[in-house]
């Protein structure tokens, strides 16, 4: 990555383009900051590489008003924003230009890049996200890095979690008794915000793909009323015939923060 960020030549695009990433494995914040700043743009488009989704290519999630895919073609993810965003358009591409060209054909005025730090052949407005803890700041595979800690450098703004943005958590139809199901990355980060209500945990790897028997197996076996589940789980398991309790997950984010992508957007169209 050292390499290719001292040899890149990057591309520019008549529209304004924000990055927002991380440089460490594992959850950082970036789906709903993306969803923050996509839902203050008028033509706001989100292209994403899709993770964990069982399709491949590029791929519409949906257009403003509409969803034209499954969870299964858009990976969680991308669904998550999708319905969050009804105004914006959602696509997902493992090639990112590719991408981006279809969001500029369908009339993108502002594109968010979902998890691009390392898109180095595209001109954007770099934001790069660190979670308020790590085990160490070593590289794969003595650390959480996936890259140098110096390429932070290379960020238009470096956010630290419990600095420049926080989480609010609220949790929407709770019932006495819940059973935490998630496929979330470092699900630990969820426990200082879960109720006592909570009676049980049900945990598969970040991105992974619900069964509902054995989810209504564990219900039984914990006594859970209903399954406590984040938007990105929730649009894996709404179509189940479980109860659903929703963790909400929303960030605050600084004033200074906002302010400066907002200048930027308003800079580049000015252009």
């Amino acid at each position: 990555m050292w390499l290719r960020r001292k040899a890149a030549k990057r591309r520019r695009f008549p529209i304004p383009i924000i990055s927002v990433g991380n440089l460490v494995l594992g959850g950082s914040g970036k789906t709903p900051f993306v969803i923050t700043l996509a839902s203050r743009y008028e033509g706001a488009w989100i292209v994403s590489r899709g993770y964990g989704r069982r399709s491949r290519g590029l791929v519409e999630v949906s257009r403003p008003g509409k969803i034209l895919c499954d969870v299964e073609a858009s990976g969680d993810e991308a669904m998550e924003m999708a319905y969050a965003l009804p105004r914006c358009g959602v696509i997902v591409s493992e090639d990112r230009l590719a991408g981006i060209r279809r969001a500029m054909d369908l009339g993108a005025q502002v594109l968010l890049l979902d998890d691009g730090f390392n898109r180095v052949e595209i001109e954007k407005f770099e934001i790069l996200l660190e979670p308020e803890r790590l085990p160490n700041r070593r590289v794969l595979p003595a650390g959480p890095f996936r890259e140098f800690p110096s390429a932070s450098r290379e960020a238009d703004l470096w956010l630290k979690e419990g600095r420049e943005y926080r989480r609010e958590v609220s949790i929407k139809a709770p019932t006495e008794r819940m059973l935490l199901a998630t496929s979330i990355a470092r699900p630990e980060r969820l426990e200082p915000w879960l109720p006592r209500e909570v009676v049980g945990r049900f945990l598969l790897r970040d991105h992974g793909w619900f069964d509902e028997e054995r989810l209504r197996k564990a219900m039984r076996h914990h006594g859970a009323t209903s399954l406590l589940v984040t938007d990105k789980d929730a649009v894996k398991i709404g179509g189940f015939q479980l109860p659903l309790s929703r963790l909400k997950l929303q960030l605050a984010i600084d004033s200074g923060v906002l302010d400066t992508v907002d200048r930027y957007v308003k800079e580049y169209h000015a252009r």
